[in-house]
């Protein structure tokens, strides 16, 4: 899912997210609920109507924002987000203004009500790695709490809401939160509170016992992730759904994914190349450029260098899910991983 935070995914159009066959979008309730408001949301009858996006949305409920910021892992604004967790909710100071608000569970389902999203997400505590066992289950503990609180204020049958399972990198305490978000009986499941900097190996291993406990005819989400091979590894560990900034912040940074690694494209080696990013791409970048020309975009820092590297990264990354799919449905899954590793590891 292309990450639209602020009701946009930066630097591309959203004819441009219809041509690279984007299927989904993920916008933020935290961002959209300082900016632009709920009183504008409404009166344009929600973030479909307001940015013209007709595919869905699916929205997060602002918690990771909440305590990341606080925490100073997203570096935005002019303020510190400090933040107070009660049992109620969550007492938060605004990183754009300094201005206090607070979040219940109840209320983060109204704003994503208003937003109109089609599948939202509930309140949770996102804790930092590295944490403590206590800590962990105790936030664990109210994350199932408030998620029982955000089911039961949840009015509009048309929206989805998935549960999300925490527990940080300790394996008792992410089957019990598995276990105990199965029995809310939700649209969907999501894996939170990974991706977070802890080792690639921990993520990979939560990841298998949830979804080994999570059923297997609900859509599975891994917020957060990840690099190609932390998607491929991650599906087939059982997980459905993604999304991750790393393809637009990387396009607009000049680091551009291919099938054969990633490509630094402001190096000098590029100057009076005449091929493309990726020979095995469809996209419009790859289609119509060369490597010389988008260095030369990049160098001089012109706007439509990233929007071209933006246009890339996320068709290779949407190219990379119709594949998977594809090899899942004829039964070759392994083969596709081990040909696109040996491809994409075997350097440009």
């Amino acid at each position: 899912m292309p990450v639209g935070t602020q009701g946009t995914v930066k630097a591309i159009t959203m004819e441009h997210l219809q041509n690279i066959n984007a299927q989904i979008i993920l916008g933020n309730t935290y961002h959209l609920y300082l900016r632009p408001g709920l009183e504008v949301l409404r009166h344009f009858k929600g973030l479909h109507n307001f940015s013209g996006w007709s595919k869905p949305i699916l929205t997060d409920s602002g918690g990771y924002q909440v305590f990341s910021l606080s925490t100073g892992k997203e570096k935005e604004g002019k303020h510190k987000a400090e933040v107070i967790i009660t049992e109620e909710g969550v007492k938060f100071k605004s990183h754009l203004d300094g201005s206090w608000h607070f979040f219940t569970p109840e209320f983060v389902v109204e704003i994503q009500e208003i937003i109109g999203s089609d599948i939202m997400m509930p309140l949770d505590e996102c804790p930092p790695y590295p944490c403590s066992h206590s800590y962990a289950l105790e936030s664990l503990k109210r994350t199932v709490r408030w998620l029982e609180r955000s089911k039961k204020a949840k009015k509009n049958e048309n929206q989805a809401l998935f549960g999300i399972v925490q527990g940080s990198v300790y394996e008792d305490l992410r089957i019990e939160s598995a276990l105990r978000t199965v029995e809310i009986d939700l649209d969907g499941y999501s894996i939170g509170g990974l991706s977070v900097g802890e080792p690639t190996e921990y993520m990979y291993a939560m990841t298998e016992i949830v979804c080994d406990i999570l059923p297997k005819d609900k859509p599975r989400y891994l917020m957060g992730v990840g690099t190609p091979e932390n998607i491929i590894e991650s599906v087939e560990r059982g997980v459905d759904m993604f999304d991750c900034v790393m393809p637009t912040r990387n396009g607009r940074n000049g680091t551009l994914f291919t099938h054969f690694g990633r490509l630094n494209i402001k190096s000098a080696k590029h100057k009076f190349d005449d091929t493309p990013v990726d020979s095995l791409c469809d996209c419009y970048t790859c289609k119509n450029f060369s490597r010389g020309y988008l260095r030369h975009l990049y160098n001089a820092e012109e706007i439509t260098a990233y929007i071209l590297g933006t246009i890339h990264n996320l068709r290779f990354y949407i190219k990379l899910m119709e594949d998977i799919r594809n090899s899942i449905k004829e039964e070759k899954f392994k083969q596709f991983k081990n040909e696109f590793y040996d491809r994409y590891f075997g350097g440009l």
